[in-house]
């Protein structure tokens, strides 16, 4: 078969569901190199601070619904339903919502 599908509700979520929830679809559509999760953020969460040094993976936020802001190392850049933003691996970041409604984003990383 060529291709793959999957659902959220395939796979348990990572963080807590009064925090919102993550989603890591990566095994549930069996990609090879590419890394895709679902985030929801309540208002007043943040994700993990973190970098990708070690693995070199470039990765892709897109922001589906509500608003965030994107601490990237010494800057934060503010994003809205339809904004995207691409991270070098080696960028410290960290995803906050700020805002007045749960934030729904797309992720995506590669290569895994």
């Amino acid at each position: 078969m060529g291709y793959d599908t999957a659902s959220r509700s395939d796979v348990e979520s990572i963080i807590p569901e009064d925090a919102g929830g993550m989603w890591f679809l990566k095994d549930a559509l069996e990609t090879d190199v590419l890394g895709l999760s679902v985030l929801e953020l309540e208002p007043g969460v943040e994700g993990k601070e973190h970098d990708e040094t070690e693995t070199g993976q470039e990765e892709v936020y897109y922001v589906v619904e509500g608003s965030v802001e994107v601490s990237v190392g010494e800057e934060t850049v503010s994003l809205e339903g339809g904004d995207g933003i691409r991270l070098d691996p080696e960028e410290s970041r960290q995803i906050h919502n700020r805002g007045d409604v749960r934030a729904t984003l797309v992720l995506a990383g590669a290569p895994l």
